[in-house]
């Protein structure tokens, strides 16, 4: 099957990763009356389920060795515990209010689909699902096995635990999920959620290939929440995980559809690559689901849409930082006059191009010093940023200096032996500067940009300007808007940040000359 291509980080797509439980005033004092009675006797019997669930959980495999605790279990062990268990977990959930679970759909054997790959994930509740999946195995943070109750029932699921943190952990855990999914059921059915983390179910974003590395049938398996209030989606941003279970055992019911879609029996072409795989797979759910399937992922716990390889963050740090610019108040000549600092600080050499906060307040010429610690916060996990990440970044969108300009700039910045050719490391750096989030796939780039092994200035600046894909970096996600056009033109920006001209709409040219 051909490759689809998933859709660019532009503004036409919502949001994914936002979301906060929109309520009426009377809904608000509904909630308010009947949380404050339901929540309390809902999570109380929930950790009742949970407390008897944690000895049986553990009972499943007691007295087992190692190598016996590496097979999937069988007899007694098998039938006994199970039962108990999958009416417990199903009792957790008829507490919180889950009284009705409809199915659609044929769950496949675990021959004819050995994984159920489930979306769009919405949160902690969506775990109901391994109700009607008949308790599937899962692959789960290896940091979750210490948790109370939580670390008993996944060594009662058997589950595949993995390290993010560490390289060996993951690869083990590919191992060990690619040699059940091709045990010819021999290991029990494995259910994942592609995504990787929750959503708001607005679209899909881009599928992780775990569960489609051993090449094997998928049976998706869509979710829905057919509810008048959306209350069980805990996304990156907006409604916590507390407040979900708030307004979800607020209400007097929730309803949940699980629907099994016909197993996915894939091509030739995608057992050889699993990304395509992925790819189709998630356009076809997002096709039942009637919601666009994206490029969008979570890449250190930062939002960011694929392109050509590139990272690019949703929310930009170059755009938030030109709004607290004009929030504290400078003008666009202000602004300006701070980039020109920004840039003599970092081709001085003297000093680096590494400041604190207070340093950056100063250049900035901020009054606010909690705004530099903010900016600082945009690009780094502490109070000193790379000057040379700020001063690129928010001159792209400023668009006080053409793009030909800026790319001089910057390839001087990193072009630290002067050379005029840039390694494979000083381009990542340069486009992570320009984008300001770091960039650890830019293969691709180097490639198109690189004549004789050589990346000159110029080449570079051919591919971003005529490429068709970076092309669109530079177009669409470095084009000057809101705070940046407000501050390249001059113009008023209103209360929400949004620039105006004099017939209420927002215009900008980008120039590369």
């Amino acid at each position: 099957m051909e490759r689809h291509d998933c859709h660019s980080a532009t503004r036409e797509y919502p949001h994914p990763f936002i979301h906060e439980v929109k309520m009426t005033r009377t809904q608000k004092i509904r909630g308010i009356i009947l949380g404050s009675i339901l929540f309390p006797l809902r999570v109380t019997l929930a950790a009742i389920c949970f407390l008897i669930m944690w000895p049986i959980a553990r009972l499943r495999l007691a007295g087992l060795s190692e190598e016996e605790r590496s097979r999937p279990v069988t007899g007694w062990r098998l039938w006994l515990f199970y039962g108990i268990i999958k009416w417990l977990s199903r009792g957790v959930f008829f507490s919180l209010g889950f009284y009705w679970l409809k199915v659609k759909g044929r769950r496949a054997d675990k021959k004819e689909a050995p994984v159920l790959v489930v979306a769009p994930h919405s949160g902690f509740l969506d775990m109901l699902v391994l109700f009607p999946a008949e308790l599937a195995t899962v692959v789960s943070r290896s940091e979750n096995s210490s948790l109370p109750v939580i670390g008993a029932l996944l060594e009662f699921n058997q589950a595949v635990l993995v390290s993010r943190k560490d390289p060996e952990s993951r690869k083990k855990a590919v191992t060990q999920v690619t040699e059940r999914l091709t045990s010819n059921g021999y290991w029990p059915q494995m259910l994942m959620f592609p995504e990787g983390t929750t959503t708001n179910g607005s679209a899909l974003i881009k599928f992780k290939p775990g569960a489609f590395l051993a090449g094997v049938p998928v049976q998706p398996v869509l979710l829905h929440y057919p509810n008048k209030l959306d209350t069980v989606r805990w996304t990156y941003k907006g409604t916590t995980w507390v407040e979900a279970l708030w307004h979800t055992t607020s209400q007097f019911y929730t309803n949940m559809t699980v629907e099994f879609l016909p197993v996915y029996n894939p091509s030739e072409e995608e057992k050889s690559d699993p990304i395509l795989y992925a790819d189709n797979v998630q356009k076809l759910m997002a096709k039942a689901l009637g919601i666009p399937a994206t490029d969008y992922v979570m890449e250190g716990r930062v939002p960011v849409s694929k392109l050509g390889g590139l990272s690019l963050p949703l929310e930009s740090a170059a755009r938030e930082t030109l709004s607290l610019l004009h929030r504290d108040g400078l003008e666009a000549h202000e602004v300006e006059a701070a980039l020109d600092r920004m840039i003599d600080r970092c081709q001085s050499g003297a000093q680096g191009s590494k400041v604190s906060a207070e340093e950056l307040a100063s250049i900035l010429g901020l009054t606010d010093r909690q705004t530099a610690v903010t900016i600082c916060s945009l690009y780094s996990k502490d109070e000193i940023v790379d000057l040379r990440q700020v001063y690129l970044s928010v001159s792209a969108l400023s668009g006080f200096v053409s793009f030909k300009s800026l790319l001089h700039t910057a390839f001087t910045l990193f072009d630290r032996d002067g050379r005029g050719s840039l390694s494979a490391e000083q381009l990542s750096d340069l486009m992570a500067a320009l984008l300001g989030f770091p960039q650890h796939h830019t293969e691709e780039l180097y490639t198109q940009a690189s004549s004789d092994g050589q990346l000159t200035e110029e080449n570079l600046l051919r591919v971003l300007t005529t490429h068709s894909t970076y092309q669109r970096v530079v177009n669409e996600y470095m084009q000057p808007e809101e705070a940046g056009a407000a501050l390249a033109n001059g113009k008023a920006v209103n209360n929400n940040g949004n620039l105006h001209n004099g017939n209420g709409s927002l215009h900008y040219r980008k120039k590369f000359e």
